[in-house]
This record gives structure tokens, sequence and C-alpha cells, in this order.
């Protein structure tokens, strides 16, 4: 495959049987294939994400030691600031040519998880960053509880399986500013080639090049959305989860020609986690003489931490 696939969330949510299960078949096959879909019909309305990224830009342009002083130590870059170059690619020595922010989950109905999740943390110099981020959170997150349901279905488990797991679940928003480059970049690029964490990622700012997708081939292809396009990949927990039905793709964010080395490249990840209790053993359904067990038994919260430590982010011990 060397196109990334579209597909309408608007088609799984009508009350057409044969939309929706359309939509379940062209979303399971591509995430197959590839493991990437362009995602149209989402809930994040036009001005909202006028509004988000407004605010980011704000948000990163003020001074320096601003931002640091939202950085938290020994946090884990879980909530608040990370700032340049801090995090790298796995198995990679050069920091990625990013800064970014983390918004975590907002927990409703659970009063241990909410002792347990760090604080989302306030930014008191942009007044609108947190309620603008917080609506972008939720409105992400409903989005990814459908395409879940729509996989659901797709490899023969109950739809509302994965409801129960997401609903107050580990997730991050992520805005990331990828600055204008200065020097030529000794080994580093906006973002090394990397596998996502998480069950699926949910990406606003895909359009225009940089993006990359590593095909089945090895060849790398551009992944470029339209405007109204969300793009989604799957993650290693729900590679694992599904004993590698469905892939989870290796990626990356290219350096810009030299030309373009003066701009600032904007995007917006949603990273759809679940709870830390979630097994993430292979499911029977993906089981078979064929496809046998590929991998060994692990909780989300496991998986996560451990990924953490190969990525720099905590330390082992």
């Amino acid at each position: 495959m060397n196109k990334i696939p579209n597909v309408n969330l608007a088609d799984f949510i009508s009350n057409d049987p044969i939309k929706k299960q359309q939509f379940i078949s062209n979303i399971g096959q591509a995430f197959e294939e590839i493991g990437f879909v362009a995602l149209s019909g989402h809930f994040l309305q036009p001005q909202l994400i006028d509004s988000l990224y407004t605010e980011i830009k704000n948000f990163f342009d003020l001074p320096e030691d601003l931002k640091k002083a939202y950085e938290i130590e020994g946090g884990g870059g879980q909530r608040g600031y990370t700032s340049f170059g801090k995090e790298s690619a796995k198995g990679k020595k050069e920091g990625d040519l990013k800064e970014f922010w983390h918004f975590g989950q907002y927990v409703t109905d659970n009063e241990e998880l909410e002792k347990f999740y760090p604080e989302n943390v306030q930014v008191k110099e942009v007044p609108n960053f947190n309620a603008v981020g917080k609506e972008t959170f939720q409105q992400l997150e409903k989005t990814a509880s459908y395409i879940l349901r729509a996989l659901a279905l797709y490899i023969g488990i109950d739809e509302f399986y994965f409801d129960q797991y997401i609903h107050n679940g580990n997730s991050i928003l992520r805005p990331i500013h990828y600055p204008p480059i200065v020097d030529k970049p000794k080994g580093a690029e906006r973002a090394a080639a990397h596998g996502d964490i998480n069950l699926i990622t949910l990406l606003m700012g895909a359009q225009g090049k940089g993006l990359q997708v590593k095909n089945h081939n090895g060849d790398w292809i551009d992944a470029v959305a339209q405007p109204d396009e969300l793009m989604i990949n799957v993650g290693d927990m729900l590679s694992r989860l599904t004993n590698n039905k469905l892939k989870s793709t290796i990626h990356r964010v290219t350096n810009p020609p030299q030309e373009l080395w003066g701009t600032s490249r904007y995007s917006v990840p949603f990273f759809m986690h679940p709870v830390a209790n979630m097994k993430l053993n292979c499911l029977e359904e993906c089981i078979s003489e064929t496809s046998p067990k590929a991998y060994e038994d692990i909780t989300a919260g496991a998986f996560l931490t451990e990924r953490l430590i190969e990525l720099g982010l905590i330390k082992n011990g």
C-alpha cells in the first residue's frame, strides 16, 4: 500500500447498516495493511481547531524561562511542558527537534484515579489555553471511542469492549512545536522513526509534507491529511492486544528542505491510553495456528512504564 486510505466517521455513526459495515471493513483493512487512515467526520469543529492553534502558538511564543517554569522535574513529561530536545526515539541518542505540552485526563466519577493521575498544569500567561485544551481533549477522546468500537467489531469482539477501559483512561493530548532549524542537524530529526505506545493516536496538523509512514515493503510514504481530516494510527498496545493483526506502523517527522528551515511546524497528537490495569493479553479471536501468540501477558500500566524508560523520560528504578 502506497497511499493512506480515507474514511468518514459519519458512515459509522449513521443509521445505515451498509455504510456502517463498509466503514468497519475499510478502517480494519487499512489498519491491517498499513496501520494509518485519514479520517473526516470527526467531532472537532473548525472553530475549536482554530482556537487551539491560536492558543498553542501563544504558549510556545512565550520566553524560554516562562515555559520552563511549567516543566515538572521527575514527572516523566506526563503533564505540563517538555523542553526542546529532551525526548528521543527508542534506540536513538539524539533528542528530537521539538518542544511540547501535555494535557492529561479529566477524571470523572473516580476519586482513586483522580489522585493517581498527575494534575493538569494551569498556564496563567495564556488565559484560554487550558479551557481550549480540555475541550479538544474531550472531543478527540469521543472520536477515538467510536474508532475503537468499529475496530472491536472488525476483530470479532463486542462493539463496546473498549469503553470500560478508555473511560478515565490515561490518555494524553500533546501540542508539539517544531521550531525553525537554525543549524544543520547532526543526525537529529523533528521526530525520529518510532512506533506509538498507546491504543490509537489521532493527529491534528498533518497537512503539508513532513509526516512519513513506513509501509510493509520498507518504503517511506508521505502521510498528508486534508484540512478537515485527522490522521489516525494504531499504537503498540493495540498491536499487542490483537496479536499483530492490526499493525503499529513506524513513522517519523522529517526535517524540511533547507529553504523551509526558517518555518515552525505545529502538530497535535492525541494518544488514546486505557486505564493502567487493562490487560494487553493477546485476544483469543486473534490467535490461530497460522498466527500463534506473539507476546507475553502484560498490563497497559506496566507496558507504559517500560516504554517511558526506553524513551528516557523516566529513570529505571
